[in-house]
């Protein structure tokens, strides 16, 4: 549902179609936060009357229209607000994505669906590879006894150590 009634936009764009103000005026008056709020209903009804004020229920658009709503765009030199009060779509970032699109990835791109996640078509995750082959297994074995090996030799080289060091005078 819409934040404002259809008929309290009507209102306001009646209200401000009678000169009691500009924009600004106009929101402060009916305690609406911004005057481009103001200015989109006004721009919507000077160019489709009451319906441009109704909130519009098509969620999607083929390509076809997609691709005419760009073509006309450039050959009126229109903006992408006045294109998208033009033809009445609620937003006018619906406009530059498609611009977007049509420019980066071409025409024929307008015709897909971009919306949503990606589906993943194979639900079952695919295995890892294990990392640990033969010659790995190999190497960690090698690697392993030359650590024991340096271990080992360290032992006997604490022990020589500390033999030498060990006072030589039996205590009485």
């Amino acid at each position: 549902m819409s934040k404002y009634s259809n008929d309290f936009k009507l209102e306001v764009v009646q209200y401000y179609l009678k000169n009691y103000g500009g924009y600004g005026t106009t929101a402060m008056h009916f305690n609406i936060p911004s005057p481009t709020t103001v200015k989109k209903w006004v721009k919507k009804y000077e160019q489709h009357g009451f319906k441009g004020l109704i909130k519009n229920k098509i969620s999607s658009y083929d390509g076809e229209f997609k691709e005419n709503v760009i073509r006309y765009m450039h050959e009126n030199h229109l903006s992408i607000q006045e294109t998208s009060y033009h033809f009445n779509l609620g937003c006018p970032d619906v406009v530059a994505k498609w611009e977007y699109i049509y420019y980066e990835k071409g025409p024929q791109a307008l015709y897909e669906e971009h919306r949503g996640k990606k589906k993943n078509m194979n639900p079952k995750k695919p295995k890892k590879k294990n990392r640990k082959t033969v010659e790995n297994n190999e190497d960690l074995i090698a690697e392993l006894q030359q650590l024991r090996m340096e271990n080992a030799y360290l032992k006997k080289l604490q022990a020589l150590v500390q033999e030498r060091t060990k006072p030589k005078h039996p205590k009485k």
